[in-house]
């Protein structure tokens, strides 16, 4: 793998860092993005940028990362037993936002890229990432947008690209100790380089590039929706489950902990407010309920998988 490819990728990754800012600076109307460059110790850095108190985000990161190391931390090797003993580059952008408004989802994305060297052999490399969404009061027409979205950046790939990433999604996003997914879904992909180099590089671009073409038209219909103090209790405490994912679940948390990376940066994806409730139960046939009878399980929401 040629250095010149790795400086394209970390090309690519920061000007996209740089437009979904703007895009979300523009969606938001008021706040703006605050900037925090760091150096990590064992090598590499990143560019955080937080967003917060915002008239429609409430809190919300953009991060830019890319790190090395002589090792592959623990949480990798288990997943890829042959990163062992292998020097590795990581580079990635990775955005979380929370709204204020319960009626606004709140939206995740990560496009990243791995190589691991080891002298004598050949690089093992790869793309990952994708996008989700996290309702609290989906509305269909959102849920059907951010999924025609999604399919639509696959779809010059191949008919099989979507399903399968939609799929992944729904899998990987799951909580199983509450045996509900995370939200509505969306795309993830990890370990992508059967499509050679710049074919992976062009999907994971698609991806990337598609993302506020996916939130921003969610944001504008639902930013001036009337919201009660219930449901603001409501969308807090489904932030919980947000938190616990991170927490027990995702792979790029412990992977960025355990790489030594910057835990604020890392962690960035927490929301600013959260409860937790004693065996909550919703009323029966409220909206509420409705997130869980309808949404939280994995559906073929555009009808033609």
């Amino acid at each position: 793998m040629k250095q010149a490819s790795l400086e394209k990728v970390k090309a690519y990754l920061l000007d996209l860092q740089n437009r979904i800012c703007q895009g979300l600076e523009q969606a938001d109307g008021s706040a703006v993005f605050i900037e925090d460059a760091w150096q990590r110790k064992q090598g590499g850095g990143g560019i955080t940028r937080v967003i917060k108190d915002g008239a429609v985000i409430e809190q919300g990161g953009v991060n830019y990362s890319y790190v090395y190391g002589d090792s592959m931390p623990a949480s990798a090797t288990a997943h890829r037993p042959e990163l062992a003993g292998r020097s590795f580059h990581a580079c990635g952008v990775s955005l979380v936002i929370h709204p204020n408004n319960p009626h606004i989802p709140t939206s995740h994305a990560n496009v990243r890229f791995f190589i691991a060297e080891k002298e004598g052999e050949d690089p093992i490399w790869w793309f990952g990432g994708g996008f989700d969404l996290t309702p609290f009061y989906p509305e269909i027409e959102d849920v059907q947008h951010w999924h025609t979205v999604a399919k639509n950046a696959c779809m010059p790939f191949g008919e099989n690209v979507y399903p399968e990433y939609k799929k992944w999604c729904d899998e990987y996003f799951y909580l199983k100790h509450r045996d509900e997914t995370r939200g509505v879904g969306g795309l993830f992909f990890d370990d992508l380089n059967k499509m050679g180099f710049e074919k992976s590089f062009e999907f994971m671009q698609s991806i990337g590039d598609a993302f506020l073409t996916a939130y921003v038209p969610i944001v504008e219909r639902r930013k001036n929706t009337p919201f009660s103090e219930q449901q603001r209790d409501f969308q807090l405490y489904r932030r919980g489950r947000y938190v616990e994912f991170n927490l027990v679940w995702d792979r790029g948390t412990l992977f960025g902990l355990q790489t030594g990376g910057r835990t604020e940066s890392i962690l960035m994806s927490m929301p600013p407010l959260a409860r937790w409730e004693y065996n909550f139960s919703p009323e029966p046939n409220s909206p509420e309920a409705l997130l869980y009878s309808d949404f939280l399980k994995p559906r073929d929401w555009l009808g033609e998988l």
